[in-house]
C-alpha cells in the first residue's frame, strides 16, 4: 500500500502539474500573446479564461472514454494512455507559435491542445484514485485514498515553483517570449513516468476479482450460444452506469462543486485579479507566492482529513467542509483587498485548509459509491461533470461578476451559493447497496 500510495501521488501530481500550467499561464501570459494586441486587458483575460474552460467541459468526455478503457482493460491500462495524452498535449502548448506569428490560427490550436488535455485529465482521476482505493484495506480506504487527493495541490506547488523560476531567471521580454515555454517542456517526464507504471504496477485486486467473475460468466455464457447460436451481447460500462446510477453520478458532481469553484477562484482568478494592473496591481511573484505557500500546506491536510473520514465518516467530514467555506467565502475577499501579502496568504491557506475538508475523503466517498464492473465510469464521470460547472465556470464567472459590480461582493455569494448545492447533494448521498465496502466483505 505505501508503493500504491507513493505511485498515485505522483502520477496526480506531474499529471496536475500540467493541467495547472495552463490555469497559470492563462492568468498571466496567454492574454498577451495568443489573442489580438488591440483587445482590451479585460476581454483578452475573459478569453484566455474561456481557453481555460475548454479543458473542463472536455473532462467529462475523457471520463466517459477512459471509464470505458478503464472499466474493460483495467485502471492501469486507462491511467498511461491517459498521462501519455497530457504528456505529448503539454509539451505542444509549449512549442505553440504565438498570435504574431499564426494569427487567428494560435488561438484555434491553443483550444484544441487544451481540449486533448481535458480528455487526460478526465481520465487519470479514476485511474489513480482506483489504483489506490480498490486496493486499501477498508478501514483506512478514506486516509490512503487521499494520497491520489494530494497530487493537485502538490501539482501547484510544483507549477508555481516551475513559473517562479522561470519568472526568477528571466526578463520581463524574455519571459514573454520564451521563459514560459520551459515549465511546459517539463511535460515529457509524463511519458517517462508512464512507462514505468506500465512496467511496475500491478492492477487491483477488485478488477482482478471481476475479470475472473466475468471469465467464467463468458464460457458459461460461450456454451449456451454454442448451444442456441445467438450472438454475444455486450453493454457499455458507460451506458451501464448511467441506467442504474444516474442519482448517484449527479449528486456525486453537485458535492463537487463547493470544491472546484473556492479551488479555482484561489488558485486562478485571484492571480489574475491581484496582479492585473486594473485589479490590485501586485506583483506577479507576490501572488504567486502565496497561492505556493497555500497549496504547500494543503498535502498534509488532506491526508489528515482523509484519515479522520475514516473514523467520523466520509459524509460528516464532507458537509462540515461544506458548511465553513459558505462562512469563509465572505471574509476571504476582503483579506485579499487588503493588499498584503500575510493576509492575502492568510486568506489563501485557510480557504484550502477548508477545501482539503472535503477533497480528502472525495476519493473513498466516490469510490465506494458504485459497483466495481462500473465504478470507473460511474466515479469519473460525476468527478468531472463537477468540474465541467465549477472549476470551468469559476473563473470565467467570479471575472464577470468583478467586471459588472466592480466589487467582490458577488464572487462571494457566488462560491457561498455553489457550497450550499454542494451541503444538499452529500446530505442525500448514501452508499451504493452493493458498494466497494459491501463487495469486499462479500
Amino acid at each position: 500500500m505505501a508503493r500504491l500510495a507513493a505511485t498515485g501521488l505522483a502520477g496526480t501530481t506531474v499529471e496536475w502539474f500540467d493541467f495547472y500550467l495552463y490555469g497559470i499561464a492563462s492568468a498571466l501570459v496567454f492574454p498577451a500573446l495568443y489573442f489580438p494586441p488591440a483587445l482590451p486587458r479585460t476581454i483578452a483575460q475573459l478569453a484566455s479564461f474561456t481557453t481555460f474552460a475548454v479543458g473542463f467541459f472536455a473532462r467529462p468526455v475523457g471520463a466517459a472514454v477512459f471509464g470505458h478503457i478503464g472499466d474493460r482493460m483495467g485502471r492501469k491500462a486507462a491511467l498511461v494512455a491517459a498521462l501519455v495524452l497530457m504528456g505529448g498535449a503539454t509539451t505542444l502548448i509549449g512549442c505553440l507559435p504565438t498570435y504574431a506569428v499564426l494569427g487567428p490560427l494560435a488561438p484555434t490550436l491553443l483550444v484544441a491542445l487544451r481540449f486533448l488535455q481535458g480528455l487526460a485529465i478526465g481520465g487519470q482521476w479514476g485511474g489513480a484514485m482506483l489504483l489506490i482505493v480498490e486496493s486499501a484495506p477498508a478501514r483506512r480506504r478514506g486516509f490512503y485514498g487521499s494520497f491520489a487527493q494530494a497530487g493537485a495541490p502538490v501539482g501547484v506547488v510544483a507549477a508555481n515553483l516551475a513559473f517562479l523560476v522561470a519568472n526568477a531567471l528571466t526578463s520581463q521580454s524574455e519571459f514573454l517570449a520564451w521563459g514560459w515555454r520551459i515549465p511546459f517542456m517539463l511535460s515529457l517526464a509524463l511519458i517517462a513516468f508512464a512507462y514505468y507504471l506500465q512496467r511496475r504496477v500491478d492492477e487491483t485486486p477488485a478488477f482482478r476479482q471481476l475479470q475472473a467473475a466475468h471469465d467464467a460468466r463468458a464460457l458459461a455464457a460461450a456454451a449456451k450460444r454454442d448451444a442456441a447460436r445467438s450472438p454475444p451481447r455486450t453493454s457499455s460500462p458507460l451506458v451501464e452506469a448511467l441506467r442504474t446510477s444516474p442519482r448517484q453520478i449527479l449528486l456525486a458532481a453537485g458535492a463537487f462543486l463547493a470544491v472546484q469553484v473556492s479551488f479555482y477562484v484561489s488558485i486562478t482568478f485571484v492571480v489574475a485579479y491581484g496582479s492585473s494592473p486594473e485589479w490590485l496591481g501586485l506583483p506577479r511573484g507576490t501572488m504567486l507566492t502565496a497561492v505556493l505557500i497555500a497549496s504547500g500546506t494543503t498535502a498534509p491536510t488532506l491526508l489528515l482529513f482523509g484519515a479522520l473520514s475514516d473514523r467520523l465518516g466520509r459524509r460528516r467530514v464532507y458537509m462540515a467542509g461544506t458548511v465553513l467555506m459558505v462562512l469563509w467565502a465572505f471574509v476571504f475577499f476582503p483579506l485579499i483587498d487588503t493588499r498584503s501579502p500575510a493576509l492575502i496568504t492568510t486568506a489563501l491557506c485557510v480557504s484550502q485548509l477548508i477545501n482539503s475538508m472535503m477533497y480528502g475523503p472525495q476519493a473513498a466517498l466516490f469510490g465506494e459509491l458504485f459497483r466495481t464492473r462500473v465504478r470507473y465510469s460511474s466515479a469519473s464521470l460525476g468527478y468531472q461533470l463537477g468540474s465541467a460547472f465549477g472549476g470551468a465556470l469559476a473563473p470565467l464567472i467570479a471575472t464577470t461578476l468583478l467586471a459588472t459590480y466592480h466589487t467582490t461582493l458577488g464572487i462571494s455569494v457566488y462560491i457561498a451559493f455553489a457550497s450550499l448545492i454542494s451541503l444538499f447533494c452529500v446530505a442525500l448521498l448514501r452508499d451504493a447497496p452493493r458498494g466497494i465496502a459491501a463487495e469486499n466483505a462479500a
